[in-house]
């Protein structure tokens, strides 16, 4: 993200993004494993049109960590610190899987201020079937190779592979590995308990903004069963299933994500 304008929204804990281009800010909010580069392909095409922001969540990539304990709608709050630090009363969200959760939230506290959303390979939040016994039974593996002294670095080859389809370039699986190695592991922890503890589920019924939303064909965490399912409780939404790309469709295709993102930007 070297070639891009870089800020820091004052505060604690800081948070950093990266900016390029003027007009109506589009901000991509990347998901539990990534951090602002995992939007490099995005940004200078939509930057060519908009006012293209991405940003690091709070204890990822450049941005600060925190002593205290996570609460989801942390995510959502910083969304709106840096909304005002960029002067803008509102702006299009573009969130990819726990970024896209995060959007949702963040349109729940502040609608007037969410102009679209783009929800990418995401979900709106845990059904029932997901019992409490089975949410601490998921935390407790994707922690304990951490906390039994392994680094992010150490799990990222075998985590990238669960999320990319069958034919993800070699390139595109090293970005996934790069990306995952960046991870503050004490605040990813952090992430994984927040979120997976989170009950709430968004109500899609209420959103009237225009919304697009983006699957893989591939994606084995939020398949596309599940975005149809959102299209369906979004009057007015746009579906758009991408061929060749699992969970992390914009890294994968990032050439059809580009078009399929700014045909939606620009006929807002």
């Amino acid at each position: 993200m070297e070639q891009f304008l870089k800020g820091e929204v004052p505060g604690s804990p800081r948070l950093a993004y990266s900016e390029t281009g003027n007009g109506a800010p589009v901000i991509f909010l990347h998901g539990i494993g990534g951090n602002r580069r995992n939007w490099v392909e995005q940004m200078p095409a939509v930057g060519a049109h908009f006012h293209a922001i991405a940003w690091d969540a709070r204890g990822y990539g450049d941005s600060e960590d925190y002593a205290e304990p996570l609460r989801f709608p942390d995510f959502a709050a910083d969304v709106g610190r840096l909304l005002d630090h960029l002067g803008a009363p509102a702006a299009h969200l573009v969130g990819l899987s726990m970024g896209g959760r995060i959007a949702l939230d963040f349109f729940e506290q502040a609608p007037d201020r969410v102009l679209s959303l783009g929800l990418i390979d995401t979900f709106a939040g845990y059904d029932e079937s997901f019992t409490p016994a089975a949410r601490e039974k998921f935390i407790e593996l994707r922690r304990k190779p951490l906390l039994e002294g392994k680094e992010p670095r150490d799990i990222a080859p075998s985590v990238a592979k669960t999320l990319v389809s069958s034919r993800a370039s070699p390139a595109h699986i090293a970005a996934l590995v790069d990306s995952m190695g960046r991870l503050h592991k004490e605040s990813y922890i952090k992430s994984i308990e927040a979120m997976t503890r989170y009950e709430r589920v968004a109500d899609l019924s209420r959103i009237r903004v225009p919304t697009l939303i983006v699957v893989g064909d591939q994606d084995r965490l939020t398949p596309p069963s599940v975005a149809r399912d959102m299209a369906d409780a979004i009057a007015g939404s746009s579906l758009v299933i991408l061929r060749n790309a699992g969970h992390l469709a914009n890294i994968e295709q990032p050439e059809l994500f580009n078009q399929v993102l700014l045909d939606f930007l620009r006929s807002i």
